[in-house]
């Protein structure tokens, strides 16, 4: 059986629509911003305090919308899941690489429903749930 980590993720859009993914430090998989909660944390609170932590974006928890909740593959663990609770923020954002995140780089939503390739270097979660449920609140 495969090891199981729960994560709470945020999806953040620049002013041109676009999606903010993050790369940590280590790593070459890029994702949303997010990670573990800590001890007696709810997912929501773990989600504002990642993003502030690793992009410098500040949002009060009670502003985040639950997107839902996947099972993944891990990007950066072997034979390990990923439980994601997944929320959006509202608005739009600037952001900045801290803490663990070594790059940030902007997806752009439009270019992909109009036929351009996927990155190959995108996160299960994000190519095998959001993209996709993205893409259908879109239409």
């Amino acid at each position: 059986m495969k090891a199981r980590i729960v994560v709470s993720a945020v999806c953040v859009f620049d002013d041109a629509g676009r999606l903010l993914t993050v790369r940590k430090r280590g790593t070459s998989m890029f994702m949303h911003p997010g990670g573990k909660p800590e001890a007696g944390e709810t997912a929501v609170h773990a989600a504002a305090r990642e993003l502030q932590e690793e992009v410098g974006i500040v949002v009060d928890p009670r502003e985040l919308e639950l997107m839902g909740v996947w099972i993944a593959d891990a990007a950066n663990e072997a034979a390990t899941d990923i439980e994601a609770t997944v929320f959006t923020a509202p608005g739009t954002w600037t952001a900045h690489p801290s803490a663990e995140i070594a790059e940030i780089r902007w997806l752009d939503l439009a270019a992909l429903d109009r036929g351009a390739p996927l990155p190959s270097d995108l996160a299960p979660l994000l190519t095998d749930h959001i993209l996709p449920e993205l893409a259908a609140l879109r239409r």
